[in-house]
């Protein structure tokens, strides 16, 4: 694998903090009742969706989960009409109809986090055989968690992927927690990575916290389905930090089982930690890119705050019937 240039990495660096950042603030406006409905944060997770997206284009397809700021984000969408939609906006990429679950930004190829546990799959693989059909060598990745993996519209999405040697990327976040389940009680594999051999498609793991490691293994990918050399399931290894909502009393583990493992798998810390240590960045380097990025979070919350809410009358407007 060829060196990265140094733009390539700050800019994992940034897209990283961004998605940080952006979470730790929706999770003070929640706690303090300023968002509707629920929220699901991708807190310990910013580097699977910051290397997969490294690797997109902007034309190039992206479908996310419940848990999708973190994809909007790593995939290019504006972060103002983001924290606005989240806020139930008008100015937000659905007029502020859609909210955390539902954001969505068709621009940059995002099309649409999913309140359906494995909804994304097959929406993601339509995409893929639009693109073939159309003969363009985009590729489409859906990501998903552990427990989704067991939803029986993966198994489906994976067999029509591979028999048409579709251009998608099966991208799971092994993040160890279904909700408040351990994925080893419900999960028959050590890996889910292995389940790709009964498609005949690859299946590669990855340190889900480690930024370059993803970035490589997404790029091989990636240029092997531009290719036309089909689908890929790709298992990044990480950890669920923040319980399965915001408000989850989370009975099922304990504080100290995900401080300690935060601490060792933290992405940003590690980032960090390589930077100085290879001198990919001076931390002189990284502390202008915290700042510029604290900077354009605060930005975000006042266009939020300032926007207004949709008039009652538009409730049924843009909806299909």
């Amino acid at each position: 694998m060829e060196a990265l240039n140094k733009n390539t990495i700050a800019g994992f660096y940034e897209t990283m903090l961004k998605i940080r950042f952006f979470e730790e603030r929706v999770e003070k406006m929640f706690i303090a009742g300023e968002i509707p409905g629920f929220v699901h944060l991708y807190i310990g997770e910013e580097a699977i969706a910051t290397g997969v997206c490294a690797n997109l284009r902007k034309e190039d397809y992206i479908e996310s989960t419940h848990r999708g700021h973190g994809h909007t984000i790593a995939k290019g969408a504006d972060i103002n009409r983001a924290m606005a939609e989240i806020l139930g906006k008008k100015t937000g990429f659905c007029k502020g109809k859609g909210g955390s679950m539902h954001i969505a930004d068709f621009s940059v190829g995002m099309l649409g986090a999913n309140g359906v546990v494995g909804g994304g799959y097959n929406l993601a693989v339509g995409a893929a055989l639009a693109c073939k059909m159309q003969k363009r060598d985009n590729v489409s990745v859906v990501f998903f968690g552990d427990g989704a993996s067991n939803r029986g519209t993966f198994h489906e999405a994976a067999n029509m992927a591979a028999i048409w040697k579709l251009p998608v990327l099966f991208v799971c976040e092994m993040n160890c927690w279904a909700s408040t389940t351990p994925y080893r009680t419900t999960t028959s594999v050590e890996n889910i990575s292995d389940r790709a051999a009964g498609y005949g498609m690859p299946g590669v793991i990855v340190d889900g916290n480690d930024v370059f490691e993803v970035y490589n293994a997404v790029k091989l990918a990636v240029e092997r389905a531009r290719r036309g050399g089909g689908p890929t399931l790709i298992e990044a290894k990480t950890y669920r930090i923040k319980g399965h909502f915001v408000g989850d009393p989370e009975l099922y583990r304990t504080k100290e089982e995900v401080q300690k493992i935060f601490e060792e798998t933290d992405p940003i810390k590690k980032f960090e930690k390589k930077a100085v240590k290879e001198s990919l960045m001076t931390k002189k380097e990284m502390e202008d890119v915290r700042k510029k990025v604290e900077r354009m979070i605060d930005e975000s919350v006042e266009y939020a705050r300032n926007s207004p809410y949709p008039e009652p009358s538009e409730l049924f407007d843009d909806l299909y019937e």
